[in-house]
């Protein structure tokens, strides 16, 4: 089994992978996607959305845990996306995955996202031409949903996906318009599964170990994508392959603290408030404890008030 770290636009970026890697066991980490238009672009932007790539050498791109890191792009031009995949190859990514779920609104006006959903010979075009441009030994992933407005077309994309010469498919089971709302519809991956045959990967709505369970028993996957639940427990890669427990609020705490680090010293610092309060959102499905701390820091604003508050948690 294998347990995939999702990303998250604006949420779970390198900064985060760095961290949950190194608590959560997972097998491997997706990058919020590069935006492809119509040029090739300069290496600066890769570096930025994945700083592993820098140092990648000769075993490619992976977090301080180790753990592979796997580029993803979005676009809907197959010569521009083609020639971005061969470029992000050769700075040494453990991959190519293109993103055909992405719900967003300004995406699916732009002609990326979901929005490829309705065209699988659009989907099938942009597959083969980055499978053609990278050498032959490189996985090539793609993510969908089960459609833009509807799932009559889930089948044909997933085949056109496999047609294209795709090594595997990771599958949200929601379509565009359900976005992320509950139910997810585990076992329309399940009649993917069986209408091809390369590698399925499951995704949505695993927020813990009992999900992990049904959603691996309903869909027929064994290995399994995780997102937003991975905020929700850090070690959640680890409950699910090991079946061990949640790790305690003091660690929580410690890796909070580590972010803190991170963020107020990094690029993004402005964003810093709002991200650690919404990763407290996050976490407080799990732990009182993080309720609790949202409450005295929600109307915190600045950086230093934040970073003394978690002094005094630890």
């Amino acid at each position: 089994m294998r347990v995939v770290l999702a990303p998250m636009e604006g949420v779970l970026d390198y900064r985060m992978r760095d961290l949950i890697t190194q608590v959560g066991s997972y097998d491997l980490c997706v990058t919020e996607f590069i935006r492809v238009v119509d040029q090739v672009l300069p290496e600066r932007v890769f570096h930025r959305y994945c700083p592993e790539l820098i140092n990648a050498g000769i075993y490619g791109s992976c977090t301080k845990a180790g753990t592979p890191v796997r580029v993803q792009l979005l676009g809907q031009d197959p010569h521009y996306m083609a020639e971005n995949a061969a470029k992000v190859i050769e700075l040494g990514s453990s991959g190519i995955d293109l993103n055909f779920g992405c719900p967003s609104k300004t995406v699916n006006k732009n002609r990326g996202g979901s929005i490829l959903l309705k065209d699988p010979e659009n989907l099938y075009q942009i597959i083969k031409a980055v499978k053609e441009a990278v050498p032959s030994d490189t996985i090539v992933s793609a993510k969908i949903r089960l459609g833009y407005e509807d799932k009559t077309l889930a089948i044909e994309n997933a085949q056109a996906v496999e047609a294209a010469g795709a090594n595997e498919l990771t599958v949200h089971a929601r379509t565009k318009v359900e976005g992320y709302k509950p139910p997810a519809h585990w076992q329309w991956i399940a009649k993917i599964k069986t209408a091809i045959n390369i590698p399925v990967i499951a995704n949505g709505e695993i927020w813990n170990l009992a999900d992990a369970i049904k959603c691996r028993e309903v869909s027929g996957c064994k290995d399994l994508m995780v997102g937003r639940g991975a905020l929700t427990i850090p070690n959640l890669g680890q409950v699910i392959k090991q079946e061990s427990n949640i790790m305690p609020w003091l660690e929580v705490l410690t890796i909070l603290s580590a972010y803190t680090e991170f963020e107020t010293h990094g690029d993004k610092s402005k964003y810093y408030c709002n991200r650690i309060k919404q990763w407290l959102k996050y976490l407080k499905n799990h732990y009182q404890q993080a309720d609790e701390l949202f409450g005295e820091i929600r109307t915190l604003k600045t950086a230093e008030a934040i970073k003394a508050k978690l002094s005094e948690e630890l």
